[in-house]
């Protein structure tokens, strides 16, 4: 190869034409990664050395430019990319997927994962990774400050490592190291996606062997860096956007419903109030709130007895399950209405029906189709109210009825002859017939429940009879001739419609005429207090057949206890203590007038077993017990005490005592 002509004097230069179409070939390969191929091609030319650096200076820049023009291009197709996805796609996470899949493609590197910036925590924790295999590495967060994400995002600038080991200048973390490590990468490249002040996060590229990256491939990454961080940035807006759209379509949705709920409740009130100007009663307080409500709506007493419900429900049932009991309490404290969580019996909600403090009932709503808000809640309030008004306005005017009826009632009854002048009058004013009141039946209830009764109790009495409070005393004088089933009746009736478990009701024997009502009053009045010294709350009895008791402890009848007591406490005590039953025995022998033999047949012993035990009974009470003035008393004493231990139910049978051998002394 001949020497170059000499730099200092000034030549034509003549070229080539291959070797022109070969440097515009170098040109054209956009890097200039044959640093030495232009000299050596123009020293072919015989060109001087000037001339040489002067053209291979200008072919590396055309090679620069080139290089700048496809990087370029291929931001612009990664961007316009992009730009479709953001326009299609309306998942953010699938966005960032694609876009960390691209700038893992256009950086050619092993792994690619973007970062995302949490501005409360100032934590970066990975998003999304291409070519990544370890688990731990996917899901890792890098603390403020830590490794080469904290000095990007404090810097705002892309930093790189060509060995990560190596890099001492930020502090590691070891959970961060041996994510790192597990990986296997060795070199990394992070630029910061910034949009506008805000940070959003960091897109990292990073080989698994030591590379040095090249400020062309640092311009690259930050140029797609700055691309991402548009396209997620307006996918973020997108996405707020969007939930906002939603607020705002549900709030109007609420408001709708709101403005729906306030026209029901509006209209429920409008129907109310009509209902109570126009003498409108609990019934239609249920059947208005049913059907705005779409559920059914039950009103109940303070007994929790069923007096109106809008399904057409039985009025003489009793709805008192433990949930509802409490959920009206609940309300009866708070007074709002409560919702039973979850439903009992089909209920979903109650509230208490109040006047003052005083409860007047309640008000169930079963399920259905309006869900049960604020405003549906308040409505159920107010049904609530109007109820309470309805009940008062109903109580006052069967008070007035009740205390004329009453007032007739007390004068049937009463011993002063002198009130019964004008009853003849008085019954006829009130279409009863003479005739049809006929058995007196007193009904004990605790005096808590004494109005629940009461109501309960003209209902009972129906248009023929007359029920009130006479002496303290639910009392009803009712057409039934026959004291047991009249006495049956009534306590059926008030327990059915009350929800009332004891109660106690007598029936005196039928009068003839009404002279002879205030006579069977007293003796049913009478036998009363005498059960219920013996502690009998639940029973349906007629008094004639407790009327030997009545007639010897009707002065006092707390005394009761103390006879049975002093006649035949030693042998109630020796039975108590040894497990015994002596009684049994004893009662058998005075239903048997004295016969031991019988007793022992009745009982399926032998004889001589009833004598030992007659044996044992004549040592307790003494051996002048059997005399005729001691063996009365304690054969009342016998029959008192089984009457006091026999469950008195209108539907049962008396409690028969042990037969067996079991019955020792």
């Amino acid at each position: 190869m001949d020497a170059p002509r000499d730099t200092g004097q000034a030549q034509e230069a003549d070229v080539s034409v291959p070797a022109v179409l070969a440097l515009l070939d170098l040109a054209a390969k956009g890097r200039p990664d044959e640093r030495d191929a232009v000299t050596d091609l123009l020293l072919t030319e015989r060109l001087d050395t000037t001339t040489v650096a002067q053209v291979g200076r200008r072919v590396r820049e055309l090679q620069g430019g080139m290089a700048r023009l496809r990087r370029r291009g291929q931001e612009l197709s990664a961007l316009f990319s992009s730009a479709r996805e953001l326009a299609e796609l309306h998942d953010v996470d699938l966005l960032i997927t694609r876009l960390v899949r691209r700038a893992h493609d256009l950086a050619g590197t092993d792994v690619t994962y973007l970062s995302e910036f949490d501005e409360t925590t100032r934590e970066l924790k990975v998003r999304s990774t291409a070519g990544a295999v370890a688990p731990s590495f996917q899901k890792l967060r890098v603390p403020p400050h830590i490794g080469l994400a904290g000095k990007i995002v404090e810097s705002r600038a892309p930093q790189w490592t060509s060995r990560y080991e190596r890099l001492r200048d930020v502090p590691h973390v070891e959970s961060i190291d041996n994510a790192v490590r597990a990986e296997g990468l060795v070199s990394i490249l992070g630029v910061p996606l910034i949009a506008g002040e805000e940070i959003l996060g960091v897109l990292f590229a990073a080989n698994r062997d030591e590379h040095e990256f090249s400020p062309e491939e640092v311009a690259l990454l930050s140029a797609f860096a700055d691309n991402v961080a548009v396209v997620l940035q307006s996918a973020r807006l997108l996405t707020r956007t969007r939930d906002a759209a939603a607020e705002t379509q549900h709030a109007y949705d609420a408001l709708a419903a709101h403005v729906e709920a306030m026209e029901r409740a509006s209209r429920v009130h409008e129907e109310l109030t009509t209902a109570v100007l126009r003498g409108g009663g609990a019934a239609d307080v249920a059947r208005t709130l049913g059907a705005a409500l779409e559920r059914p709506v039950v009103i109940l007493d303070e007994s929790y007895g069923v007096i109106a419900s809008s399904d057409d429900r039985s009025t003489d049932s009793v709805i008192d399950p433990p949930p509802v009991r409490s959920a009206v309490s609940d309300s009866l404290a708070s007074g709002r209405c409560t919702l039973l969580e979850p439903t009992a019996g089909g209920f979903h909600a109650a509230v208490a029906v109040l006047a003052g403090e005083m409860m007047l009932g309640g008000l169930l709503i079963g399920d259905g189709g309006v869900e049960l808000g604020a405003v549906e809640q308040r409505t159920i309030e107010r049904a609530a109210q109007i109820t309470a008004l309805l009940t008062l306005k109903q109580d006052a005017v069967l008070y007035a009825e009740d205390r004329v009826r009453g007032e007739l009632l007390g004068d049937l009854v009463s011993p002063d002859f002198r009130r019964h002048s004008s009853l003849p009058a008085r019954l006829h004013a009130r279409r009863l017939r003479p005739d049809d009141l006929r058995t007196v039946v007193i009904a004990v209830v605790a005096p808590e429940q004494r109005r629940a009764a009461l109501r309960a109790a003209h209902t009972a009495a129906g248009q023929s009879g007359l029920a009130g409070e006479v002496d303290g005393v639910v009392t009803l004088v009712v057409p039934d001739s026959d004291p047991q089933r009249a006495a049956t009746a009534v306590h059926d009736r008030i327990c059915a419609g009350t929800g009332i478990g004891k109660l106690l009701a007598v029936a005196a024997p039928p009068a003839e005429t009404l002279d002879e009502l205030s006579a069977r009053f007293s003796a049913a009045r009478d036998c009363s207090r005498v059960l219920a010294a013996l502690g009998l709350e639940a029973a349906a009895v007629a008094a004639d057949a407790y009327l030997p008791y009545t007639t010897l402890f009707a002065h006092d009848p707390t005394s009761v206890r103390q006879f049975i007591e002093h006649t035949i406490g030693p042998v109630l005590r020796w039975d108590a203590e040894r497990g015994t039953d002596l009684l049994a025995t004893l009662h058998r022998f005075v239903d048997c007038n004295a016969s031991p033999s019988r007793a022992a047949r009745m009982m399926g012993v032998h004889t001589n077993t009833v004598l030992q035990r007659l044996d044992r009974v004549a040592q307790l009470l003494g051996g002048e017990w059997r005399e005729p003035d001691p063996y009365f008393r304690i054969s009342v004493a016998v029959r008192l005490q089984a009457l006091s231990e026999t469950v008195l139910a209108p539907s049962s049978q008396n409690r028969q005592r042990p037969q067996g051998g079991d019955s020792g002394a």
